[in-house]
């Protein structure tokens, strides 16, 4: 069974219960989920939330991988990580990424970003992986970018959020140009 997808300064693991409290502390901020059709959080929302994570570990075939990034410096949750199979014939999938705002500018979600990207294509023999962020977010399209996706284009109003359609970038990197950033990355 997965337990962590490790590199140099986080590792990602599977959500347990009481992490609902380590979501709640961003995702309970309107600065975190501005940019999404979800949030602010109640708790309930984020216990919701870590539930259907830890339920989705017991699918089969398992589509859907979500983990909490962890800070290896200090152990503390600081966001969380996604990787969903949206196509297993064409071999297509999807990362997503969330940092706490007491976290970000520091690197984290590109390193775990790359780590989730890695995870698809060494476990799963991917061709494809993709990403979308909100054209406002300018931060989300730089993790995109240094990771070594390229800006496929625009999705016009494909979203529904809390000000309105949303449009989305599309972003991807495909197998022959995936370039392993973490020969040390291991899954234990």
């Amino acid at each position: 069974m997965l337990k962590n997808l490790r590199s140099e300064r986080v590792f990602l693991r599977e959500f347990i219960e009481s992490d609902w409290e380590d979501v709640h502390k961003y995702a309970s901020q309107e600065i975190a989920c501005q940019y999404q059709p979800w949030g602010p959080n109640s708790v309930e929302d984020s216990k919701t939330f870590v539930q259907q994570s830890i339920e989705a570990a017991t699918q089969k075939p398992r589509t859907r991988f979500v983990f909490a990034i962890v800070n290896k410096e200090d152990i503390r949750m600081i966001g969380t990580g996604e990787l969903n199979i949206r196509d297993f014939n064409n071999k297509v999938g999807e990362i997503a990424y969330i940092i706490n705002p007491d976290f970000w500018g520091k690197g984290f979600a590109t390193e775990a970003a790359k780590i989730l990207a890695d995870f698809g294509f060494s476990e799963f023999n991917l061709h494809r992986i993709y990403a979308t962020c909100d054209p406002r977010n300018i931060a989300s399209s730089k993790v995109l970018e240094k990771i070594g996706m390229t800006k496929e284009g625009r999705i016009r109003e494909d979203l529904l959020i809390k000000d309105g359609w949303r449009d989305s970038l599309l972003y991807s990197v495909l197998e022959h140009e995936w370039n392993p950033p973490y020969n040390n990355y291991t899954i234990q």
